[in-house]
């Protein structure tokens, strides 16, 4: 999937900004996509802080972080309400969309091939998907990738 046209993000809310996000709008910018759910432990424990880290430690220079909250198992539990709650608790402050449920897969979801949460995407500045990471990311391969990405033009 990698050079491929980063897909449209089908999202019915977003939380942590004023305006809904588009890819389109953000193009020029590298844009990190993380995908997780609320009652997921990897994304507790290790997507969601690194995805803060990314968002307080690159914005500055140009870099967007957009959360995508998609749902693919315990619907009832996972509510736009309770993600509300629960971005307050865990101090997460980067825009956040809701993925569009479907049977099954949620949309944006399938549209990017993910295999679960945490998914962590990079799009570069034209809007191609660049890296396409799946579980646990370390730190430096992570800062590795995204600083080559900022290097470009």
């Amino acid at each position: 999937m990698n050079n491929q046209l980063a897909p449209d993000l089908d999202v019915t809310e977003w939380f942590n900004t004023p305006e809904p996000m588009t890819l389109a709008d953000l193009r020029g910018r590298v844009v990190v996509l993380h995908a997780f759910q609320m009652l997921c432990p990897g994304c507790v424990l290790h997507g969601n802080p690194l995805a803060q880290k990314i968002h307080d430690q690159f914005a500055s220079e140009g870099l967007v972080t957009l959360g995508l909250h998609t749902v693919f198992e315990h619907h009832e539990a996972m509510t736009p309400v309770s993600l509300r709650a629960f971005l307050h608790e865990f101090q997460l402050t980067f825009p956040v969309g809701v993925d569009r449920q479907s049977d099954g897969v949620p949309l944006t979801m399938r549209a990017y091939n993910m295999r679960g949460t945490p998914s962590l995407i990079l799009i570069d500045r034209s809007g191609f998907i660049r890296h396409h990471f799946f579980g646990a990311t370390t730190e430096l391969t992570l800062g590795r990738v995204i600083g080559s990405l900022l290097d470009e033009d």
